[in-house]
């Protein structure tokens, strides 16, 4: 390969195969070996988590251990490397008393209390560990608040090193709700000066200290996981306190959709299901769904009436609380309902008290069981979103190729993906609600359940997801072009 090729670090917090919470995994495992497909000289960095010590047996030190400042103290670190499934390299920064723990952020008490000594200590140990492994990037992709004091120490403490002297630095918000805030009293650990918080433009937020902000504020540009989330940021709405200053470096504001890894995610290849099936013969989908309902528990009798399901967090933000306003009036009709995810305790007490009252017609499952929502999203019939906010959104996509019919809130990356299907047109691919209301929800579930009686117009329908192409191939191009805006050449890559 040639040795002017673009060099690309993606600074994150969590990475698929190796530790993950959410879709921001998911997106720094994928969206590197799309760019790695396309010649790019790019490599991951991530915290050596426990998660990351018990799946990766044999990990070899690839640099000297090196110290940091954090604060009044100076710790040891120490980098490991490996590699991805497709050969992306990989950096893992490792201290034990900071990154081996049961959890990846915090535990069912709360974030863990040092957590900016943490992501302080991982922004200026992968800055020293570049250093030591020769690796001079022209970008430095960094993501959520967890990164976002490197765009901060690349303009103040290293600005004037030769080494980082033509770095760039991208910004990816994956969900602007989790904003990374301490208390005025951390910024010493930072190694900032004074001087880069009491001010607007600074990193404070509401008195506190945000890592996020900083990424906003001093990174070259920023990125969204959809065009229309980087839209809804800049508003009251969906800022969360951040819209002005989004909206006054709106000019380096990219809103890109995220993909979806189709070697992971096809029911033509799908290792977890118990039959295969594709566009073109879907004869296996029937199989999954029978097996769904036997591992479920629930009542056969639904094979031949419609299955919901849904796969996420626990959480009202993901629209837990409209659907415990609809429960009861959808189970009562001829329909059955399977939900995996974990999160509020409240929720959860909930949901479980609809298992006891309707036996064989709902099925609840905790925890993460990654082989099972394969199984979910090929036997369900119709997978339900009604996010109050989604920045993007990978499981809508998921269940278009897996021919399950998505019902959506019309909100950030779900409306970006997501079309209203016309029986006359017979174009689109899903159902969509506007109102954040139950009532909205509820009648978007009717009008699927009512097309689900209509074998032809819900083969349409199924054939018109299952044909689209979320894959990363399309994004990682306009990552691209941004790299390329921004150091002002092109790659050949």
């Amino acid at each position: 390969m040639p040795e002017n090729r673009l060099k690309v670090l993606y600074l994150t917090p969590e990475a698929v195969p190796f530790a993950k919470t959410g879709g921001l995994a998911d997106v720094a495992g994928a969206l590197p070996e799309a760019l790695h497909d396309r010649g790019i000289d790019v490599r991951l960095m991530l915290p050596c988590y426990r998660a990351v010590l018990e799946q990766q047996r044999g990990l070899e030190r690839v640099a000297p251990p090196f110290r940091i400042e954090v604060g009044d103290v100076s710790l040891e670190a120490r980098v490991f490397g490996g590699n991805t499934p497709q050969g992306v390299p990989v950096y893992f920064v490792e201290r034990e008393d900071l990154f081996d723990r049961p959890n990846l952020y915090g535990n069912d008490q709360g974030d863990y209390y040092d957590n900016c000594e943490r992501f302080t200590f991982f922004a200026y140990a992968s800055l020293q560990a570049l250093h030591d492994l020769s690796f001079q990037p022209d970008i430095i992709h960094c993501h959520d608040w967890q990164t976002g004091l490197v765009p901060a120490l690349l303009h103040r403490p290293y600005r004037t090193a030769d080494f980082f002297s033509r770095t760039k630095t991208v910004f990816t918000i994956h969900n602007i709700g989790y904003q990374g805030l301490f208390p005025p009293a951390k910024l010493h650990v930072t190694g900032l000066p004074g001087g880069w918080f009491y001010h607007p433009e600074g990193l404070e937020y509401w008195g506190n200290l945000s890592f996020l902000k900083s990424g906003i504020v001093y990174a070259d540009a920023l990125t969204t996981v959809s065009p229309t989330y980087a839209g809804e940021i800049q508003t009251a709405e969906y800022g969360r306190g951040m819209e002005g200053i989004l909206s006054r470096r709106r000019d380096a504001l990219y809103g890109i959709l995220n993909g979806v890894d189709y070697r992971v995610w096809d029911p033509a290849t799908d290792t977890h299901l118990p039959a295969r099936y594709d566009i073109t013969e879907r004869s296996g989908k029937a199989v999954c769904k029978a097996a769904l309902i036997e591992e479920a528990g629930l009542d056969r009798g639904l094979l031949r009436q419609p299955l919901l399901a849904m796969i996420s967090r626990l959480d009202n933000q993901k629209g837990l609380d409209l659907l415990l306003v609809v429960l009861d009036r959808l189970l009562e009709r001829d329909t059955g309902l399977i939900i995996l995810g974990s999160g509020d305790p409240r929720i959860q007490s909930g949901l479980e008290e609809a298992v006891t009252r309707f036996p064989g017609r709902m099925a609840l499952r905790t925890g993460f069981d990654d082989p099972l929502a394969h199984r979910i999203m090929a036997g369900a019939d119709l997978f339900l979103i009604p996010s109050r906010y989604e920045p993007c959104g990978l499981t809508q996509m998921y269940a278009l190729k897996y021919g399950t019919v998505p019902v959506v809130r019309a909100t950030g990356g779900l409306q970006d993906t997501i079309a209203p299907f016309e029986r006359d047109t017979g174009r689109g691919n899903g159902f969509t609600f506007s109102a954040y209301a139950p009532e909205a929800f509820f009648d978007a579930i009717l009008q699927a359940l009512s097309l689900f009686s209509e074998p032809g117009h819900w083969a349409r329908l199924q054939s018109n997801g299952m044909a689209a192409d979320f894959s990363w191939a399309r994004s990682a191009g306009l990552y691209l072009e941004l790299y390329e805006g921004l150091l002002g050449k092109s790659s050949g890559g």
